[in-house]
C-alpha cells in the first residue's frame, strides 16, 4: 500500500442476490495521478464506482480509506463530497432547461440558502473560472444549447469547484472521478477534454477515469486497473504497456478483431436519395446497395450526422428517396411512415432517444413488434418474454434476465438489446448513429458481426460515425462530408483509418478554399 496514496479500496465485495458483482477488489490511487479503470461491459467497473459514490452498500469485509482515514460504510454521499471526492457520471447530472450559471451554482446556493442572489456577481465568478481553464462558455446559455463537449466541460469544472470547496483541507487536491466521460464526443473533443483533465491534475488533484477506449487510456492515464468478472486482474503501468497487452488483459485471451470481407460484386440499389439538402447545404444524391454498409463521416459540423435522422423523418430535410420503385418526399416523411417502409433507426443516445431505461429488456426489445403479441384481452406477456429471451441469447445480452430494466445493463449490453430490437424486423434500410460508442472491444466485435449478418441477408446499412477504426472494420464504402455534402468517396482497398482521417481534414480545407 503506497504511502503517497489518497484513496485505498480494500477487499471490496458486492453482491446482488445470487450474483457476486465484486469479488474482493483492492486498489490505490496516488496523489496527482490519472488512474484508469478498465474492463468489459459487466466487469464491475460501474459497481465499484457506485460503492465509492455511496450508491451501494458493500459487504462488511470491504474497506475504504480516504486521506489515511477509514470511512464508515456505506459511504454517505455528503460526507464523501466533504472529504474531497467529486463525481462526473456519464450523463453528467446537468439540467438541460437551466442555464450554465444555474447548473454551476445550484448546490452552492442551496447550501447558503440566500434571501437574494446577485446573479451578475455569480456570473462574473463563473466566467472567471472558465477563463482560468481557457474555456469560452456563456454563463447565461442553457445547457441544452451547448455542444456535448461543452456540457462535459461544465460538469467537470463544477466538480473541480466542489473539490476546492470541500472542507477536508485539500484545497482542490481532491479526487475527481469521471465515469465514461467521452462516449458521445468526437476525437477532436476528446483531445480538448484531456487538456482540461491535465490542467486539473497540474493543480494537485487525482483523477480516476472509467473508459472503454484503449487509445484514450494510453494517452491520458499513468496507471490502469483491469477488472474481469468482478475481480481485479492486474494493475498496469500504462507507459510500459502496449495496446495489445492491455486488450489481452481485459479480455483474458487474445480476441481477433472483426474483419470484413469486401466483395466487389455489383448489387442493385436498395435506396436512392435525390436532391437531398438540409439547412444551407447544396443538394446532393446518394445511393445504398442491397447488403451494403455505407459509412458517412467528416469533421464535426460537416453535415453527415444529420443524415440518419433525416432519412427516418426525425429531422428536417428536403429531397426524394426511392425504395423499391416507391418515391418518398422527405419533407413529408415521419418516423411512423419510415418504419412502415421498412426503415429502422438506432440513435446515438441509448437511453435518451433509443430505449426506455425504466422499462424491461422485454418491453424494449418487443416494442416494434407488439402487434405480433396482441391478444383479445391484451398482450401475450409470456410470448414477449420468450421472444426477448431468444434474442438475448442470440445477441449474447448479459445477464440473461429479460425482466431487468434496460438501465440496469452495461452500455454494451444495452446496445445489443436495442440493435436486436430493430434487426428482428429485418429492415430494408438500417440507419445507425455511432453504434458502438461506450462499448467495449469484445461487444463491438459482436455488434459488427450482427451487422455483417444483416447485410448478408440484404439489409442496406448507413452508419454515421466519427470512429474511424469502426468504419475501417465494417464499411464497404465511405462518404466523407464537408460543408453539408459528400466530397470524397473511399471504397474497397482505399479504406483505412489513416485514409479516412486524411480525407476528413483534406476535404474540409479544400471545400473552405473553394468557398473563399
Amino acid at each position: 500500500m503506497s504511502e503517497n496514496a489518497v484513496l485505498h479500496m480494500k477487499n471490496i465485495r458486492m453482491r446482488f442476490g445470487s450474483h457476486q458483482a465484486l469479488k474482493g477488489v483492492s486498489l490505490s490511487v496516488k496523489r496527482g495521478e490519472v488512474f484508469g479503470l478498465l474492463g468489459q461491459n459487466g466487469s464491475g467497473k460501474s459497481t465499484l464506482i457506485k460503492v465509492l459514490a455511496g450508491f451501494y452498500q458493500p459487504e462488511p469485509s470491504s474497506e475504504v480509506v480516504l486521506w489515511g482515514q477509514t470511512m464508515p460504510l456505506p459511504l454517505n454521499q455528503m460526507d464523501i463530497k466533504k472529504r474531497g471526492v467529486a463525481f462526473v457520471h456519464q450523463h453528467l447530472g446537468l439540467i438541460g432547461s437551466l442555464t450554465v450559471l444555474e447548473n454551476m451554482r445550484v448546490t452552492a446556493l442551496q447550501a447558503r440558502t440566500p434571501w437574494f442572489v446577485n446573479w451578475r456577481r455569480e456570473a462574473r465568478q463563473v466566467a472567471a473560472l472558465f477563463a482560468d481553464f481557457r474555456l469560452s462558455i456563456d454563463p447565461f446559455a442553457t445547457i441544452a444549447s451547448l455542444s456535448p463537449v461543452e456540457r462535459a466541460f461544465v460538469a467537470i469544472v463544477r466538480a473541480f469547484e466542489d473539490l476546492k470547496a470541500s472542507d477536508a483541507g485539500h484545497g482542490g487536491e481532491g479526487i475527481l472521478v469521471l465515469d465514461e466521460p467521452t462516449p458521445f464526443l468526437s476525437a477532436e473533443d476528446v483531445g480538448r477534454l484531456f487538456t482540461l483533465i491535465r490542467s486539473i491534475v497540474a493543480r494537485g488533484a487525482s483523477v480516476v477515469i472509467v473508459t472503454h477506449d484503449i487509445d484514450e487510456v494510453r494517452e491520458i492515464t499513468d496507471r490502469v486497473a483491469v477488472l474481469r468478472d468482478g475481480e481485479l486482474v492486474d494493475i498496469l503501468d500504462t507507459g510500459a504497456s502496449g495496446r495489445q497487452a492491455i486488450l489481452d488483459t481485459i479480455v483474458g485471451s487474445r480476441i481477433e478483431a472483426f474483419a470484413k470481407s469486401r466483395e466487389t460484386v455489383s448489387r442493385p440499389a436498395a435506396v436512392t436519395v435525390r436532391d437531398f439538402t438540409a439547412g444551407r447545404a447544396k443538394p446532393f444524391d446518394i445511393s445504398i446497395a442491397e447488403g451494403e454498409v455505407l459509412g458517412v463521416t467528416g469533421l464535426i459540423g460537416s453535415g453527415f450526422a444529420n443524415l440518419p435522422y433525416a432519412l427516418f423523418g426525425a429531422a428536417k430535410a428536403s429531397g426524394r428517396m426511392v425504395m423499391e420503385g416507391q418515391q418518398i418526399d422527405l419533407n413529408r416523411l415521419t418516423p411512423a411512415k419510415a418504419q412502415a417502409l421498412g426503415i429502422a433507426l438506432l440513435p446515438g443516445d441509448r437511453l435518451g432517444a433509443a430505449g426506455v431505461g425504466s422499462l424491461s429488456i422485454t418491453d424494449n426489445i418487443t416494442l416494434p413488434v407488439l402487434d405480433q403479441h396482441r391478444r383479445t384481452y391484451g398482450l401475450d406477456r409470456g410470448g414477449m418474454m420468450r421472444q426477448a429471451a431468444l434474442l438475448s441469447e442470440l445477441h449474447d445480452v448479459r445477464p440473461r434476465r429479460p425482466a431487468l430494466p434496460l438501465a440496469a445493463l452495461s452500455g454494451g449490453n444495452q446496445q445489443k438489446v436495442l440493435l436486436a430490437k430493430w434487426l428482428q424486423t429485418k429492415p430494408r434500410l438500417l440507419l445507425l448513429d455511432e453504434p458502438t460508442q461506450g462499448v467495449d472491444f469484445g461487444a463491438r466485435q459482436q455488434i459488427f458481426l450482427a451487422l455483417d449478418q444483416a447485410a448478408r441477408a440484404g439489409t442496406a446499412i448507413l452508419c454515421a460515425s466519427t470512429d474511424n477504426e469502426q468504419l475501417e472494420q465494417i464499411a464497404d464504402r465511405i462518404l466523407v462530408f464537408a460543408r453539408g455534402r459528400p466530397v470524397i468517396e473511399l471504397k474497397g482497398a482505399e479504406i483505412s483509418r489513416k485514409a479516412i482521417t486524411e480525407a476528413c481534414f483534406y476535404s474540409e480545407s479544400q471545400t473552405a478554399e473553394a468557398a473563399e
